[in-house]
């Protein structure tokens, strides 16, 4: 059964949700650089109850290197737009799944290209070295897809990442959808569906190709959910299914062109 939304229609897990506590044991500073006020539990990143396939997954996320997940790392000047992207893990019908949003294709630069939720740091998301990440992505998420972020448990975070073209410096932040909400398109202007990849699909050899820009450059590419997903996107998957150990060979001399609009 597919999980690809059209325009206003909302998609509905029911899953049972578990208990997650503070573990200032995982990932970074939790009590944010915002005045020393009491932590903010909405932000606190742990791993406690998180389902078993998920492991490989956080693993990844406490030992890889920035350059092992892109050639594109943030300028050491510090120049650059923070922003934040939630990946985010949910189990579906078809098991484990991935939420991901389609742009919409008005938009003036990456239009109709599938992403993560997510975008530049508001001054509201506090410190952009500690917690301002993880409220910026939950923020964006909320607002891009309706997504209820009291049911995300945020596991871990990725080191930050660098996309050229708009000179965006993005944090990925890995969560949990442990008590899955509806979702849908919150603003057409915006987003064009908001749709769900089971896990199986993006690891299916099938599914998989290069995409090759005219500029030459060349990137790993997912054919899913009647989507092509390439770019900074499809690099982050690429990087996370090899990590977690969850690859499969395919063939990486299938290439799919990209139009100088990409």
């Amino acid at each position: 059964m597919t999980h690809a939304h059209t325009h206003g229609t909302t998609h509905t897990h029911t899953h049972t949700d578990t208990h997650a506590r503070n573990d200032p044991a995982e990932g970074p500073s939790h009590t944010g650089g915002d005045g020393g006020r009491a932590p903010d539990p909405a932000v606190a990143v742990t791993t406690d109850g998180l389902p078993a396939w998920l492991d490989p997954v956080a693993r990844a996320a406490r030992s890889v290197q920035p350059q092992q997940l892109s050639r594109f790392l943030p300028p050491e000047s510090g120049a650059g737009r923070q922003s934040a992207v939630l990946i985010l893990f949910g189990e579906g019908e078809r098991g484990p799944e991935l939420l991901l949003m389609e742009r919409a294709g008005t938009l003036r630069s990456h239009a109709g290209q599938p992403s993560f939720p997510g975008g530049a740091l508001d001054p509201e998301d506090g410190d952009q070295a500690t917690t301002g990440p993880l409220r910026a992505a939950l923020r964006e998420a909320e607002e891009e897809t309706g997504l209820d972020p009291r049911g995300v448990q945020l596991f871990g975070v990725l080191p930050r990442l660098y996309i050229p073209v708009s000179s965006f410096v993005v944090t990925p932040v890995l969560g949990w959808w442990r008590a899955p909400s509806p979702v849908g398109v919150v603003d057409p202007g915006e987003t064009a569906r908001v749709f769900t990849v089971p896990v199986a699909d993006l690891t299916d050899p099938a599914n998989r190709a290069t995409a090759v820009h005219p500029s030459g450059h060349a990137g790993p590419a997912f054919l899913v959910e009647s989507a092509l997903v390439w770019g900074f996107t499809a690099g982050v998957i690429d990087r996370i299914v090899h990590y977690a150990g969850w690859e499969r060979p395919w063939d990486r001399a299938r290439q799919v062109p990209l139009d100088w609009r990409a």
